[in-house]
């Protein structure tokens, strides 16, 4: 895979030290089960965008520790000689299954599980959630802004904003999945397909004696869509005037202006007319500065005339809810072929994890919309032609019965054996997967403010393992 990454050492410190006491008590090679998932959805929303997996997948078949980390290691004085070999001749051999990149997923359910021995697991905790909860948090984010442009074209601006590289290459990629029609970040056209696209800054326009000689020699060198930043000086009394004056005497057609500053609102409606009276009805008007799908809706509501966005650093660090907290934990052991369930207990309800190996199917009403996941042990299988039974999951009290449905398995099998067992799709298919999956969803679980809760529940026979699993510690 282009762009492999391999950095072991990217990992907590006390994943190493608990691998190592594996391996000192020869319990290196205990077959686990841990999955990743996440406890609360940013800003308050409905749901999250999943992204992210292909990299960890990358990360997982790529991860070698070279000689320059063993010694390292080594040089430490806290892991036994018999621990560096292990890392010496570290390959993953377990299995991975996930849910396909792109799918809007919900508060504890299972993004990932992963069931491999024991010290192999242990040391990708921090590598997988770092991968998981920036991609997924961005991409949550990009989709808010871009639902909130309602059709009109968003353009991912923020890597000078983005905190760190891998920040601004991989949150193009997870914008993009989300609906982002392209990113201002170059290196991820070249690496991940993403049209990238620019304009011009306001020390273009200063560099020239004139802001219309500035636009001219602009729309002189790329006569095939030029777009002129019209507010480095004045904006209605001489920036559109001059970009008028510039795509008239170049003869462009395909153009538009862009605005970085002042009373979108205002200024927008004021440049519609200018351009329009111009003749120019065919030129765009794009914004950006400071966006948010927050300030878009409100801009839109109050009738700006815009045909695009260019969102930065609101959207590329999900500036209003910066993290995603996913976690990383144990649920199964295995013991001779046999799954043992295992559970973490906490005073605090929602750090209570679900035990044991599972799958996740979703269901659909029969008129094709998502109503519910449901959470089950790896081995049921659900019988659409029974009624189902769920539980509002803020109101245990308070059921719903499927009658008439139909259930998909959400997870797929990625890796298997260490050997990558499923076709990685193309950022172009994640993206329309992502589409058509969010076309699934009410618009009321889509509602940016108090959106409708949607159902995640568990199944019975999974419900009854979790509930004497917390009652039998107490005894």
């Amino acid at each position: 895979m282009e762009n492999a990454r391999n950095i072991p050492l990217l990992c907590d410190y006390y994943e190493y030290t608990m691998s190592n006491g594996y391996v000192e008590n020869g319990l290196q090679d205990n077959i686990v089960y841990f999955d990743i998932y996440f406890r609360n959805v940013p800003d308050k929303g409905g749901f999250c965008i999943f992204a992210g997996l292909e990299q960890l997948v990358d990360y997982i078949l790529n991860l070698r520790f070279t000689d320059s980390d063993i010694e390292f290691m080594r040089s430490k004085n806290t892991f036994s000689e018999k621990f560096l070999q292990y890392l010496k001749d570290f390959r993953f051999t377990g299995d991975v299954w996930a849910i396909p990149e792109g799918t809007p997923v919900f508060p504890g359910e299972p993004l990932v599980t992963i069931r491999a021995p024991i010290a192999q697991a242990q040391i990708l905790e921090t590598f997988s959630l770092l991968t998981l909860n920036h991609q997924t948090l961005i991409a949550t984010k990009a989709s808010r802004i871009v639902r909130a442009a309602e059709g009109r074209v968003v353009l991912e601006f923020g890597s000078r904003r983005a905190q760190g590289t891998d920040a601004a290459i991989l949150g193009a990629r997870a914008a993009y999945i989300a609906g982002c029609g392209g990113t201002a970040c170059t290196v991820s056209d070249k690496w991940y397909g993403i049209p990238a696209s620019g304009t011009m800054a306001h020390s273009w326009v200063m560099m020239f004696d004139s802001e219309y000689e500035a636009f001219v020699k602009f729309c002189e060198l790329y006569p095939d869509n030029a777009t002129l930043l019209v507010d480095t000086y004045d904006t209605l009394n001489s920036g559109i005037p001059n970009a008028i004056k510039a795509f008239k005497a170049t003869g462009i057609t395909k153009c538009a202006i862009r605005l970085d500053s002042g009373d979108f609102s205002f200024l927008t409606k004021k440049a519609r007319k200018i351009l329009d009276d111009a003749g120019l009805k065919d030129c765009k008007i794009i914004v950006s500065n400071a966006l948010d799908e927050n300030l878009i809706r409100d801009l839109l509501d109050q009738g700006a005339i815009i045909d695009g966005f260019g969102v930065g650093d609101n959207l590329i660090t999900s500036h209003n809810d910066p993290v995603l907290n996913g976690v990383f934990k144990l649920v199964a052991t295995e013991h001779d072929g046999t799954i043992i369930p295992r559970i973490k207990i906490s005073e605090n309800v929602e750090k209570i994890t679900t035990p044991h190996f599972k799958k996740i199917y979703r269901i659909y009403g029969n008129d094709g919309m998502a109503v519910a996941d449901l959470i089950c042990i790896h081995d049921e299988v659900l019988d659409p032609t029974k009624p189902l039974e769920l539980f509002d999951p803020s109101a245990t009290w308070k059921r719903k019965t499927m009658t008439d449905y139909t259930a998909k398995e959400l997870m797929v099998k990625v890796i298997e054996n260490g050997e990558l067992v499923y076709e990685l799709p193309s950022l172009t298919e994640i993206r329309e997967h992502c589409a058509k999956e969010l076309d699934t969803l009410w618009d009321e679980v889509k509602r940016f403010a108090n959106p409708h809760r949607y159902y995640v529940d568990l199944s019975q026979r999974l419900w009854d393992v979790k509930k004497d699993l917390i009652n039998n510690s107490k005894q």
